[in-house]
């Protein structure tokens, strides 16, 4: 009996590790925790595009939206841990928004796998086509001679556009005003009709309104001058400093996944976000490929995530 219950664990472990060298036998579904045609819907896609060619099996985008992307990150934390369900989101699921609200339906810290980071970008602080600053220096006068009425636009409470206002107003000294939308296109939309004075937006969210002269681009917040907006100083060059932030998306999958899964999975994931296509055409939109290991991701999520708590708890930044 006891020869046969050791073969039988022995053909299990077998089965299973066959099971997940041969992944995917069957289609892959990418979960986006947001609506379709924006720039974490954008990267999934590309990326499953290339997975599937490279791995010859499918992968489907299924778009999930609601609560600040936490409902389609429960829907993956739930999922088997098998490869078959992943995760695309941008950083606020992963770092920011379990800071926001007093419940979510996931422990980010504990209940995913960590794959890889495809993309970041910069954010580049904008002001509309009204505003007479031009330069760092000018918009923190305007700030410090009007304090709590210059505004700023942002896609919403704990997105990285407002999360790079709370940083700058935090380093500078300084204190606008929050002006939070539903999303990063009303935000845009009510910049360009000088409705609201300042934001900081994502790089590749309005480079064509600066290139087209709508909107006047100030500094970015990258640690180094944006590759499409070279003539854009950085804050730190501009001496605001310790105010770096990127907005970033991950890959991620439920806790557990096979060693075997995850190694194939991280593999595909990285050679997807660097095929010359796809790499071409981040770029030439604003984003720098990061294309970071598991372990990167790890660690990188856990210094994302104290980053933002710190910031939250003392600004005392809410959801609402």
């Amino acid at each position: 009996m006891k020869k046969l219950l050791i073969a039988l664990a022995c053909s299990v472990s077998m089965a299973a590790f066959a099971q997940a060298t041969n992944w995917p036998e069957k289609p892959v579904t990418i979960v986006v925790p947001f609506p379709a045609g924006g720039s974490t819907d954008m990267v999934a896609r590309a990326m499953a595009l290339q997975m599937q060619t490279k791995l010859g099996q499918t992968f489907l985008v299924d778009n999930k939206p609601g609560a600040t992307g936490t409902i389609g990150a429960g829907f993956v934390k739930r999922a088997a841990p098998d490869g078959y369900t992943l995760l695309v989101s941008s950083l606020g699921a992963f770092v920011v928004t379990p800071h926001l609200q007093k419940s979510v339906p996931y422990d980010a810290t504990k209940d995913f796998d960590y794959i890889s980071v495809p993309v970041q970008a910069p954010n580049v602080l904008v002001a509309s086509p009204g505003q007479k600053a031009r330069t760092v220096a000018e918009v923190i006068a305007e700030l410090k001679a009007n304090p709590g009425k210059v505004s700023f636009a942002s896609s919403g409470n704990g997105s990285s556009d407002h999360l790079s206002a709370e940083v700058f107003w935090q380093q500078t000294q300084t204190e606008g005003l929050h002006i939070p939308y539903k999303g990063g296109a009303p935000a845009i939309n009510d910049l360009l009709g000088n409705q609201v004075n300042f934001s900081f937006q994502n790089v590749n969210a309005v480079l064509q309104h600066i290139k087209a002269g709508k909107l006047h681009a100030i500094a970015v917040t990258g640690d180094k001058r944006s590759p499409v907006l070279p003539n854009v100083p950085t804050l730190a060059e501009a001496g605001v400093k310790g105010a770096e932030v990127y907005s970033w998306q991950g890959l991620a999958a439920p806790k557990g996944l096979p060693p075997a899964v995850k190694e194939k999975l991280a593999a595909a994931a990285i050679a997807a976000i660097n095929d010359p296509e796809v790499r071409k055409r981040m770029v030439e939109q604003g984003l720098e490929i990061v294309a970071s290991t598991p372990a990167e991701f790890t660690a990188f999520q856990a210094r994302e995530w104290t980053r933002w708590k710190t910031l939250i708890e003392t600004r005392k930044i809410t959801a609402d």
